[in-house]
């Protein structure tokens, strides 16, 4: 995801869920730490590797009925100051409860990033201190590049690393021991 800062921290403002829903419907925007960031459209590369990613994880997370995955664009409202539209997250079964209408009210269960040349920044380090601080149980960063899945666990000291799987890899989930995911076919071209 491309993103650019709208509003700028010396400026003072600090931007909450009320002023979030009066902005124009056709634009993809987050707040991170009561910053306005717009995100733009991903590339072609991070579309086809969602796509194959939330496919294999549907079709499983399904199968097994372990709760529903979602996909960007989708608000997930973590406080009146954090508000995310994460590539994909899942959200278990017992916690259906936080979705709503139009948005999760709550941490998601497992959240998977993708990046892109724009988004590593903000994905590597102030989503993912965000997520950590909200206590999301898993953070999947995935790197269409370098062809890697980096599986991080929250703890109380913050992520920890599980595992880094390449593309000859079959990456295991410790929140989702049942679902296999084969890089080779998320990554084929």
């Amino acid at each position: 995801m491309v993103f650019s800062r709208v509003m700028v921290r010396s400026a003072n403002v600090r931007f909450s869920y009320q002023g979030y829903q009066l902005l124009l419907e056709d634009k993809r925007y987050e707040i991170l730490d009561g910053d306005l960031c717009m995100v733009s459209s991903p590339n072609t590369k991070h579309q086809r590797v969602s796509k194959k990613l939330l496919v294999v994880l549907a079709r499983q997370v399904e199968e097994r009925n372990l709760g529903e995955i979602f996909i960007a664009p989708y608000d997930v409202i973590l406080s009146c100051d954090n508000i995310v539209q994460p590539d994909i997250f899942f959200i278990a079964g017992g916690r259906v409860g936080l979705v709503g209408e139009h948005n999760l009210q709550g941490t998601p269960d497992l959240v998977i990033e993708i990046l892109s040349a724009a988004s590593r920044r903000k994905d590597l380090e102030i989503k993912k201190k965000i997520y950590a601080r909200f206590g999301v149980g898993e953070y999947w960063i995935v790197n269409p590049d370098a062809e890697t899945i980096e599986v991080l666990i929250w703890s109380e000291i913050g992520y920890l690393r599980h595992a880094v799987y390449a593309k000859s890899g079959c990456l295991s989930s410790p929140l989702l021991p049942f679902v296999r995911v084969r890089l080779q076919e998320i990554f084929r071209k």
